[in-house]
């Protein structure tokens, strides 16, 4: 559990959705969890907020057993306290749905709301161990939901309600799960024969011959039933938190909103695309998205991690966003502080991604339990220290320009396609022991980022790729034909793709094409090939790039191209496999494809997009500057536009503006075109343009 807070003033039209909500201030904040102090502070809390600007918080989300201490006894009184208090002091409220926690009185009644696992049946203790497809734990859930929204929807301060928190289908193969998988088959492929041929099942004697003889997955060794499954999981995820949106929207006011706080793959933070959660379509059911961004800090702070989640979740509903959790001070693991500064200088960056709300988890230290040194605004002995005045100096900025930040629009030509299928295919067929699907998809985003190529996500299922001149495709490993033949389209139409290796392999059931690879793509991309190995670094012939000998190789992964109506960029370097091409360019209809048969170095990557950026028409001044000064612009709700520049060093740098005249919203002087601007250590300038 992490948790976010933010700023935002809200001017209601009627009984508006909060897509039609006009906001005029952003939203800044911290989880807040009155339950968890040891001691009777909580107008101690709420006066410490209004002194360093908080306007809103988020509550309730993780204590189900307090709201409802035995079944069917509910006790809101603390509840009632905060939302009380807050109102009071004109801060505004965001309550979470507690079912992601369940009380221990509803385990010991009802064992199997327990999700049961590979590994056996969940124990009781831990957060997120229930059964989320379980009949009786959706009457329970239902019932404290129904209750809580129902006590809380009246009073001023709740401007919205979080459904659950960091849903996921958590790992459950269970029995109810594994007959709605199988109906979810029998809905799909209607016999077995088909189910058969599809799955390859004949393999091992796992050939079904009855729907009633389909075994548990929780044995299965079949790729494709194992994706497929995965498949269902998300789909899974999807519609529960639809299910509790639809009953949240039963008693809510029709001018308050409701989000989620999704989060992404976890290396120690925020990562890559998360493998459990289809996040484009179970976005579809909210008002808004909302995300929680974890990031490396101190002298590893990139901003990378806060782009990447910022640009998925925007592109999740095409809209701005919420940011429900980021981290205030430390988080547990990794007790390393922030820099001076670095805390203004992420929020900044949430926004100039299109956040309209920054919340941290959370807003004090806890003092017992697993979250101890997830530390918030505050520590554990509730004093103001440096993160505190901190939030109070970004937040009186906030207060003063939010008007001009808020509502940012954001207009991109260049979109990433990520898979949620592909990432499950390469886990179960990997890259190589030290890379997956999520590390070439953040190696080609993170190139873009130290460009400043701004861009946004698709998936397979988008409708809108041709809005864009460049798409950026990680392994896509499994994909339908009529998905690569509407690329092909595209590609053809004037589009240009960059495609990853590995791509155009399988079909939607993890089925190999029995064709030349990479099959259906064979034409647009121009070449062939029928081998391929795993490598450790190999070099490029004649370093192609001039990247020097520490940047010139590719790694882990290396398709044998052979030349057909492609231009060959580089051939691999090697007594065997020198003859084969290692990257290749293509001109196909009106558009292009490039494509690498193996993963390039970082510093080549980058050299790669860049290139593909400007022969896309795409390049503009901001690719003059490059990382550590990272470059985000849009367009704000005075119609005129804004650019961000952002110092993620330690070092102080100056830099040319080259935009039209503008005024520097934090300290109001002009800047005119080529003019000078001087960026602080892990500092920021934002820049609206004057006409």
């Amino acid at each position: 559990m992490k948790k976010a807070l933010v700023l935002i003033s809200f001017m209601f039209a009627g009984n508006a959705l909060f897509a039609q909500l006009k906001l005029d201030k952003i939203l800044y904040g911290a989880a807040y969890y009155y339950e968890y102090n040891p001691t009777e502070r909580l107008d101690k809390d709420v006066q410490m907020m209004q002194d360093c600007g908080i306007n809103v918080v988020r509550i309730a989300e993780s204590t189900w057993a307090l709201w409802e201490p035995q079944d069917g006894q509910f006790d809101f009184s603390k509840l009632d306290r905060v939302l009380n208090a807050m109102n009071k002091a004109g801060i505004k409220v965001i309550v979470g749905t507690p079912t992601y926690a369940v009380p221990n009185w509803l385990a010991k009644e009802h064992p199997e709301v327990l999700a049961t696992t590979t590994n056996g049946q969940n124990k009781y203790g831990a957060r997120q161990n229930m059964d989320i497809v379980d009949t009786t734990f959706r009457f329970y859930a239902e019932r404290i939901i129904s209750k809580l929204v129902e006590h809380v929807k009246d009073n001023p301060a709740v401007i919205g309600f979080q459904a659950d928190n960091e849903t996921k289908s958590y790992g459950n193969v269970g029995p109810t799960i594994n007959t709605e998988f199988v109906d979810y088959l029998k809905a799909k492929f209607v016999t077995v024969d088909k189910l058969n041929a599809a799955f390859g099942l004949n393999y091992w004697s796992n050939t079904v011959n009855n729907w009633a003889d389909f075994p548990p997955v929780a044995g299965n060794i079949n790729a494709s039933v194992g994706a497929e499954f995965s498949k269902f999981q998300r789909k899974v995820v999807t519609d529960y938190l639809a299910w509790q949106v639809a009953i949240i929207k039963k008693y809510k006011r029709p001018d308050q909103f409701v989000t989620q706080n999704f989060d992404l793959d976890w290396r120690g933070y925020s990562f890559g695309v998360q493998q459990d959660v289809d996040l484009f379509a179970a976005a579809k059911a909210f008002d808004v998205a909302g995300i929680d961004i974890y990031h490396p800090t101190a002298d590893r702070l990139t901003g990378r991690e806060i782009a990447y989640g910022g640009d998925i979740t925007r592109s999740m509903k095409q809209n701005n966003y919420l940011v429900m959790e980021t981290q205030a001070q430390s988080m547990a693991g990794n007790q390393e502080l922030p820099y001076p500064g670095q805390l203004r200088l992420q929020a900044y960056s949430h926004l100039a991604s299109g956040a309209d709300m920054v919340e941290y988890w959370h807003w004090s230290s806890i003092h017992n339990s697993v979250e101890t040194y997830w530390k918030g605004i505050l520590s554990h002995d509730y004093e103001p220290n440096p993160t505190y005045y901190e939030v109070k100096k970004t937040a009186a900025e906030f207060n003063k320009i939010g008007s001009h930040l808020i509502n940012l629009k954001k207009t991109n030509k260049v979109a990433l396609l990520i898979s949620n299928e592909s990432l499950t295919a390469i886990n179960w067929f990997p890259i190589s022991d030290r890379i997956n699907y999520n590390d070439v998809l953040r190696d080609m985003y993170d190139a873009l980022y130290n460009d400043n190529v701004e861009c946004d996500m698709v998936s397979p299922e988008s409708t809108n790729i041709e809005q864009y001149s460049l798409l950026i495709v990680p392994p896509l490993y499994n994909a339908s034909d009529s998905l690569l033949q509407h690329l092909n389209s595209y590609v053809k139409n004037g589009g240009h793709i960059v495609y990853a290796f590995k791509s155009g392999f399988s079909n939607e059931y993890n089925q190999v094409r029995s064709t030349r690879m990479p099959g259906l793509l064979r034409d647009a991309c121009g070449f062939s090939y029928q081998q391929f190995t795993n490598i450790d670094k190999l070099p490029l012939k004649d370093d192609p790039y001039k990247l020097g000998a520490a940047d010139n190789y590719v790694s882990d992964w290396a398709e044998l191209l052979t030349p057909e109506t492609c231009k060959v960029l580089a051939w691999y370097d090697h007594s065997y496999w020198g003859k084969y091409a290692a990257i290749t360019k293509n001109n196909y209809g009106k558009g292009s494809v490039l494509y690498f048969g193996a993963l390039p170095s970082k510093a080549m990557m980058q050299k790669l997009l860049l290139d593909e950026v400007k022969d896309a028409g795409l390049s503009n001044d901001d690719q003059q500057l490059s990382f550590p000064i990272i470059v985000k612009s849009g367009v704000n709700q005075y119609h005129k536009a804004v650019h961000y520049y952002f110092n993620y060093s330690g070092e102080a740098k100056e830099i040319a503006y080259p935009h039209n005249t503008a005024t520097n919203l934090i300290n109001g002087n002009k800047v005119e075109k080529d003019g000078k601007i001087l960026l602080e250590p892990w500092g920021l300038a934002v820049l609206e343009e004057t006409k």
